[in-house]
C-alpha cells in the first residue's frame, strides 16, 4: 500500500512542478496568474493576499501602510514568489496578471514616485551594428533615404501613410482589426470612448507590428501625409475632449487603472531618456521596446498622439496641459516633456522612418494583384481613408487570419514549456514503477 502512496505522491509532486514550469518563460520570468495560483496553494501566503487585497480597497498607500494588519501582509508577501513576477502585454489574463502584480508593488512604491517599475517582461533588444549609420540618423545628417523619398516615379514624394493603409488592406488580420476599430471610433455624433479605446488596444495587440507601427510611424514630407498619420487612431473619439485636464490629474486617473498604470510606467522604463548610448534610449541603441512601449499606452486615458499636421517638426503628446497647476507646475511640466521633448521616443520614430534594417523588419512588399482585390495603382485615395469606410467594399471584414500569425502580439513559435511538462511527468511515472517493482523483487 505504501508503494502506491509513494507513486500518487511524486506523481502530484510533478503536477506541481510542471504548473510552476509552465508560468516561467525562457528568461526565468514567472508571470503573475501562475504565482498567484501557487501562493493560494499556500495557506500563510493565501491569507496574506487575502488581507492585502482588503487593504487595496479604497486606500491610498500612506493609509494602507498605517494599518498594521496591512504592513505584516506586504511583508510576508514580499518572500513569496508574487514579488517577482511579471507580466506579458497581450497575455490571456493579462489584466488579472497586472492586478496581482500591483497588489504588492502598489505598497512598494513610495507615495509620490515620479516614475514606476514597468509589471511587463523586458522586450529583448536588438543591438545596431552600424553606429556610424545611426548617429548620422540621430544628428540630423541625412545621409540615407527615408522610406517616404522611396517612390516609383523619379522625382515624385510618395505618401507613405497611405501606402501603409494599402499594405494593412492586403492583410487579413490588419484589413479585418482596422476596419473593427474605425467602425467603433469613427461615430461624430456617437462616440463611446471606452469602446473605441478597447477596439484600438485589440487591434494593436492582435495585428503584426509591421503593419501596425508602419501605420502610426509612416514618415512624411507633407502635411497632407502628416495629417493622415494623425488621423490614424481617430482621434476626435480616442484622444481629443472638449476640456484638456491637468496632466497630473490625467496621470492620477491612469494610475487607477491597472492596465493603464503599466503601459505608463512600462513607456517611462523603455523610452527614458539617456546620454549613455546613441540612441538616447535605455536599452542599449535598440529603438524598439521604446516603440513597443508607446504603442502600448494607445487605448488608455494616457493616450498618445500627434498634435498637428507639422511634418518637419512633429510633436507628440497626451491630451492634457500644465496650466492652472499652481505649485505643483514643474512636475507637471516634466512629466508632459516625457513625450513632447523625448529624445528616445523621437528618435525611436525618426529611425523607423530611416528603415533601419537590422533595427526593423522589413515590410512586406505589396503584391501587385491579388484574386479579388484592387491593385495598389487602383486604390483611391477615398478607399484607404476611414472617414469612407462603411461605403467601401474594400473594407468587408474578414474571419479567417493570416499564416503563421496567432491573433496575438508574436508570430507563432515553438512549443512552450508544457511539452517539458509532459517529459518530466513520465520520467517522473516510469521512475515510480521502476522503484515499486524493486521493492516488490526485493
Amino acid at each position: 500500500m505504501w508503494m502506491y502512496l509513494s507513486l500518487v505522491n511524486l506523481l502530484i509532486d510533478g503536477i506541481v512542478f510542471c504548473r510552476a514550469l509552465a508560468g516561467t518563460n525562457a528568461h526565468g520570468w514567472r508571470d503573475c496568474v501562475t504565482a498567484s495560483d501557487m501562493c493560494n496553494q499556500d495557506p500563510q501566503c493565501s491569507s496574506r493576499y487575502r488581507v492585502m487585497r482588503q487593504c487595496l480597497v479604497g486606500r491610498d498607500r500612506d493609509t494602507m501602510l498605517a494599518n498594521r494588519e496591512c504592513q505584516a501582509a506586504l511583508e510576508v508577501l514580499m518572500d513569496s514568489s508574487l514579488y517577482d513576477c511579471r507580466c506579458k502585454r497581450g497575455m490571456k489574463k493579462e489584466l488579472q496578471c497586472l492586478q496581482s502584480y500591483w497588489s504588492i508593488h502598489m505598497g512598494l512604491t513610495e507615495g509620490g514616485e515620479f516614475y514606476e517599475t514597468s509589471p511587463y517582461e523586458p522586450v529583448m533588444p536588438v543591438r545596431h551594428p552600424d553606429v556610424q549609420r545611426l548617429a548620422s540618423i540621430i544628428s540630423g545628417m541625412h545621409t540615407v533615404t527615408p522610406k517616404a523619398n522611396t517612390c516609383s516615379e523619379p522625382g515624385k514624394t510618395c505618401n507613405s501613410c497611405l501606402d501603409a493603409v494599402k499594405a494593412c488592406n492586403f492583410n487579413n488580420t490588419c484589413k479585418k482589426q482596422r476596419f473593427t476599430y474605425i467602425a467603433t471610433c469613427n461615430r461624430p455624433n456617437d462616440c463611446v470612448r471606452k469602446r473605441c479605446h478597447k477596439a484600438l488596444r485589440q487591434f494593436l495587440d492582435r495585428v503584426p507590428t509591421e503593419y501596425s507601427q508602419q501605420l502610426l510611424f509612416c514618415p512624411c514630407q507633407t502635411q497632407g501625409c502628416a495629417e493622415r498619420r494623425r488621423q490614424t487612431i481617430v482621434p476626435s473619439c480616442s484622444f481629443e475632449d472638449k476640456v484638456k485636464p491637468n496632466c497630473l490629474e490625467l496621470r492620477k486617473t491612469c494610475r487607477q487603472d491597472p492596465l493603464c498604470r503599466s503601459r505608463l510606467a512600462d513607456f517611462h522604463t523603455n523610452c527614458m531618456v539617456t546620454q549613455h548610448t546613441a540612441s538616447r534610449c535605455p536599452t542599449d541603441d535598440s529603438y524598439r521596446p521604446c516603440l513597443a512601449s508607446y504603442t502600448g499606452i494607445i487605448g488608455t486615458d494616457m493616450t498618445p498622439n500627434y498634435i498637428d499636421n507639422s511634418y518637419s517638426n512633429w510633436t507628440v503628446s497626451p491630451w492634457c496641459t500644465c496650466k492652472g497647476s499652481g505649485n505643483q507646475e514643474e512636475e507637471c511640466e516634466s512629466f508632459l516633456v516625457d513625450f513632447t521633448e523625448n529624445m528616445c521616443l523621437r528618435n525611436a520614430i525618426q529611425a523607423f522612418g530611416y528603415a533601419t534594417d537590422s533595427l526593423f523588419y522589413k515590410p512586406e512588399p505589396v503584391p501587385t494583384s491579388v484574386p479579388g482585390f484592387e491593385t495598389p495603382g487602383s486604390f483611391s485615395e477615398a478607399a484607404a481613408n476611414h472617414t469612407d469606410i462603411k461605403t467601401d467594399p474594400v473594407w468587408k471584414p474578414l474571419l479567417e487570419t493570416s499564416g503563421g500569425y496567432d491573433g496575438q502580439t508574436n508570430p507563432k513559435g515553438p512549443a512552450d514549456n508544457g511539452s517539458l511538462c509532459v517529459f518530466a511527468s513520465v520520467w517522473v511515472l516510469l521512475l515510480s514503477l521502476a522503484c515499486s517493482w524493486t521493492q516488490h523483487a526485493l
